[in-house]
């Protein structure tokens, strides 16, 4: 007979979700959703790209407008962590919107290296113009659509989202990890 030592006791495995459902798609299927990706975003974009073709601005101020908007006090680096772009790029970008006055560059509080990125009232005349423009067209599919699907395509976006991404837009994580 054997003789237990009393730190050798029985553990259970630790319980797991039960398996995601395999779903079989068809290449056709994946391409089909491509093609839906694409011209989506070509027309979502579309009524934005009016508005900044107008003012000489293209798609990264919006991104930089978008981002800075929902985010007041942004430093530099998280932007560049959460467009992704280089710094040249986003210097580029930046100088334009802060000479035009859309945007107000301010030291950090403890770090006066840091820039502090915020709209200036011109900025967030114009975030708010680019955001109902878009706000507008997807209000109109999301009713079109229902609940439900709205619901599955918030899943298949979020899905398509790397983690810090999906942290970043839960409120969970930073925007250097976006």
């Amino acid at each position: 007979m054997l003789k237990r030592r009393p730190d050798d006791r029985f553990a259970p495995p630790a319980k797991r979700p039960p398996p995601a459902p395999v779903l079989d798609i068809s290449d056709a299927q994946m391409r089909l959703a491509q093609d839906l990706l694409f011209f989506a975003y070509r027309d979502f974009t579309t009524v934005a790209d009016k508005v900044l073709e107008e003012l000489g601005l293209g798609r990264a101020h919006h991104r930089a407008l978008h981002f800075i908007g929902r985010n007041p006090g942004l430093t530099v680096s998280a932007l560049l962590a959460i467009l992704r772009i280089t710094k040249q790029s986003l210097a580029r970008v930046l100088n334009l919107l802060v000479d035009e006055g859309y945007v107000s560059q301010a030291p950090g509080y403890q770090d006066r290296r840091l820039r502090l990125l915020t709209l200036t009232e011109k900025g967030q005349a114009l975030e708010r113009r680019l955001f109902e423009s878009q706000r507008d067209l997807l209000g109109r599919a999301y009713r079109q659509a229902g609940p439900q699907a709205v619901d599955g395509f918030r899943a298949v976006l979020r899905a398509l989202m790397d983690e810090g991404a999906r942290a970043y837009v839960d409120g969970t994580g930073s925007a250097e990890d976006a």
